[in-house]
Order: structure tokens, then sequence, then C-alpha cells
């Protein structure tokens, strides 16, 4: 459910999508080349020692091969033909033979994934082979199988020089690639700052949107990558913009948690109080990650009336994520320790939850459950009890915590109710949980309390336990 505090994959589910998409077409790709191996035709002897003299750099060889140029056509079971083998070697006579042997209609083919000669040079990092390519009119935009131009894939390789030769050859700045993603978008994630001020000095579009909604500020911000946040800004990008989930892009620079990309867009007019269609504000995300510093700058601007409205306090967040330290700075910072999640985020957990302290309970997390009730949390508010979630992880330290701080011992559990407090059906066989049980007023009489006193305790028309009949279970039915 989006509306869940624990849980970040939700609320990283536009990432996980796309991950997922890129996944799922690699996969597919794998399977074209699997069944194309299985049908590949037998390679004839002249390919096999092209592609051997290309290799080696043998350019003698290559040369008295050069003649035969039915085997310069072949391809291997990747798809491969000797160019695209020649591309990805250093030594640029080998390309300019092998460019020379090969026919005309090789010159556009591409391997199983889609990848042309230039892609491979690209990809390869071999800057004089691009240029020769180029400079022989090979289209510079076209994509391979997975959407990524060879602009995309010299910016993954962090290619200044092979990217800004790209675009001297009319390379589409804006081309959008996989998920409608341009090279921009790559640069920002990348953190690749002077690739980026190329692309924008090549008019690259500041505010290009993606499938899901990002911006390459976004990106930059989701990676902590201020440098290239403030380059953005300064060339138009939209601060205030949102995800197609409504998430701000404080929201994303929160999540990667660096101090100085919050203070950039704090500075030139981000809004902390705008929630994503969850209602997760930038401050659950900084707590639920563990970002302190992030913290401390987004509580000052941080409306009450916002975090209201959201239904969850950050404490949840904090304590849901395990993070002792935020959660100390949160209550000194005057949070309600006892603000309870809204109704309409209680109904995204089996068990209906309210308090901070059950998330640090069900965590077992005894450092952020200690914090929490020496700042006053009642250890009684959950539908669930919390000392029934410490009893059943058999944690003792917990246990007596919870003890100590009035949790109730004779609580009965609303689910299968016993007759007698549920509490003592994890301690039979724990002598240790059973003293401490006894020891805070465990109410032992109603354990002997049997209505039936000494007749039969199985009734003659008896039907049997069944998951649909509630019972109430006597001590001695249970021993």
């Amino acid at each position: 459910m989006d509306f869940c505090a624990h849980n970040d994959d939700f609320e990283d589910s536009i990432d996980t999508q796309y991950v997922i998409h890129r996944s799922l077409h690699e996969a597919f790709r794998k399977t074209l080349v699997t069944e194309s191996m299985e049908s590949t035709r037998l390679l004839s002897p002249e390919y096999e020692k092209i592609v051997a003299a290309i290799r080696v750099g043998d350019e003698k060889t290559l040369t008295k091969l050069s003649c035969h140029q039915f085997a310069f056509e072949e391809a291997d079971d990747r798809g491969w033909t000797p160019l695209h083998e020649a591309v990805c070697q250093t030594d640029k006579n080998i390309l300019e033979i092998t460019f020379k042997s090969s026919g005309y209609s090789v010159w556009g083919q591409r391997t199983l994934k889609g990848e042309t000669a230039l892609f491979l040079a690209v990809e390869s990092n071999k800057l004089e082979n691009v240029n020769f390519l180029l400079s022989n009119s090979f289209d510079p935009d076209v994509q391979n199988d997975a959407g990524d131009s060879p602009l995309i894939a010299a910016i993954r390789r962090g290619s200044y020089d092979i990217a800004s030769l790209l675009l001297r050859f009319n390379a589409n700045v804006n081309l959008t690639c996989a998920d409608n993603r341009t090279a921009l978008h790559e640069a920002a994630k990348l953190g690749k700052k002077d690739i980026a001020g190329l692309l924008l000095r090549a008019h690259a579009d500041p505010n290009a949107a993606s499938n899901f909604g990002f911006t390459p500020l976004a990106l930059a911000a989701q990676n902590g990558h201020p440098d290239i946040m403030e380059m953005l800004i300064q060339k138009g990008s939209n601060v205030v913009a949102q995800a197609s989930d409504s998430a701000s892009i404080l929201f994303e620079a929160a999540s990667a948690g660096n101090p100085d990309s919050l203070s950039l867009l704090l500075e030139y007019g981000a809004d902390a109080n705008v929630p994503k269609h969850s209602g997760h504000l930038p401050i659950h995300r900084a707590a639920y990650r563990g970002h302190l510093l992030a913290l401390k700058l987004l509580v000052p601007v941080t409306d009450y009336a916002a975090i209201k409205r959201s239904g969850i306090s950050p404490i949840h967040s904090a304590a849901a994520g395990g993070h002792p330290q935020c959660l100390s700075f949160l209550l000194k910072s005057g949070f309600d320790v006892n603000f309870m999640l809204d109704q309409r985020v209680r109904k995204g957990y089996d068990d209906e939850r309210k308090s901070a302290l059950y998330f640090a309970v069900s965590n077992n997390d005894v450092t952020s459950a200690y914090l929490l009730l020496d700042a006053g949390a009642l250890p009684n508010q959950d539908p669930v009890n919390c000392l029934q979630v410490a009893l059943r992880m058999g944690n003792y330290e917990l246990v007596n915590l919870l003890l100590r701080h009035g949790a109730n011992v004779n609580y009965v559990c609303k689910v299968n109710p016993l007759h007698f407090p549920s509490a003592l059906q994890y301690a039979l066989k724990d002598e240790v949980l059973l003293r401490m049980l006894l020891n805070y007023g465990y109410n032992v009489y109603k354990c002997f309390d049997c209505p039936r006193g000494d007749s039969s305790h199985v009734p003659y028309d008896y039907e049997g336990w069944t998951s649909t009949v509630i019972k109430d279970t006597m001590l001695t039915l249970v021993l």
C-alpha cells in the first residue's frame, strides 16, 4: 500500500518499474541470442581467418583476405560481422581495410542486440574509429534494442571527447531513448558534470520529462549531485516540477540525503510541504532513510499542518527505518511521540498498527523503543499489543523494557481470545518470560477460574476446533 511508512520499495516504485523494464528487455534480448545460436549456419573458413587477423592486428593477412567479400558479410552467433570486430580494435588501419572490403549493405548491419558498428566503437571507447565512421556518414542517432543511442553509450563510458564528436556530427542532443529519457537525463543521473555542461551548451532541454515524469534535475537530486543541479537550475530547470507520482524534486533530494542538494533547492524556492500521491513529505523520506543532516534542514521548513494531513509523523518513519539518531533529533525538536497513524494509513497494514513504538518493537529495535518509551510513548495503543509482539519474538530485553514502562501484562488478544490473559501462551515453556510476567502483575488466578468447575470439559456435542469457530479456551485445555 502507498501509505505504508515502512515500505520504502513502494515509495521507490517508479525507479523499481524502470529497473524491471530494463531487466525484462535484457532477458528478452538474451532469449533472442540463444535462439539465434541454435539456428546459426556454419561460418566459412575465410570468415574465421578474417576475424582472427582483425583480433591480432595482422594488416598483411587481412589485406590478402579482402578479396573474399562474401566472408565479410557473414555474422557469428552474436550477429557480429568482421566490421563489428574491427571497430572494437585499437588499430584504425584494421578498421579501414575491413571497411573497404565490406559491402555497403554491411555498413548498417546490426548485431542481435541492435548495435551498429558506430555504437560498438563508442562503447569500446575508440575515438579514432568513431571519427572514421562518422566521417563515412554513419548515423549517430541509431539506437540499439534497449533504446540507447551512441551518445548515451558515450556518457556511460564517461567519454567527453566522443560525446563532443558525436554532437559535432549532428547527433540529436534531445533524442528520446529508453523510457523517454534523454542524454541529459543520463549525464545528470551519473554525475557527469562536464558532459552535462557540453549537452546544455548544445541546447539540451533541461526540463525534458521521462515516462515517469523525471526531469534531469530530479535525477541529479535523486543521486546527490548538487553541482549538476545548480548548473541545470541556472539553465532554467524547473525546481518545483513533480514526477507522475507527484514526488517533488525536493522529495528526491531527501532520498539521497545530500544537504547541499536540499539547501540549493530550498534556496531556489522548493516547497517542503508538497506531498507525493501517497501523502509522504520530504521529511518522511529523510527520516526513513536516516539522513540526519537532511532532517535538520527540513524540520524548520515543514509545516505541522502538512504532517497532520499526511496522516503519518516523521517519528513513525524514523522508527520504521530503524534510525535512533533521527528519532532522538525529532523528539528533541518537539514532535509528538504519541502521534497515531491516520485511519487511511493504518489500513495499509494487516495489523492496523498506530504508534511509532509499534514500528520499533516489530523491528526488534530495543534502542529506538527505549528512546520512544523514555519520551513518554504509550505502550498499549495498538490493536495488537506491543508486549505481545515482543513476547512472540522472545526478546527478554524488549519485554522487560515494555513492562517497566507500563505495558499491560494482562492484555487479551482480540483474535481468538483466551479465557486467561493472552501473554501466558508465550511463556509456558520459558521460565524467564514467565517470571517477568508474574513479577509485573500477571493475573494468575484467571488461569484457574474454570466456569465448568469439576464437570467434563468437553461437551458431548463438541464439534471440534475449526478455523471458523472461535472458542474461549481455558488454561486446562491449553495444558
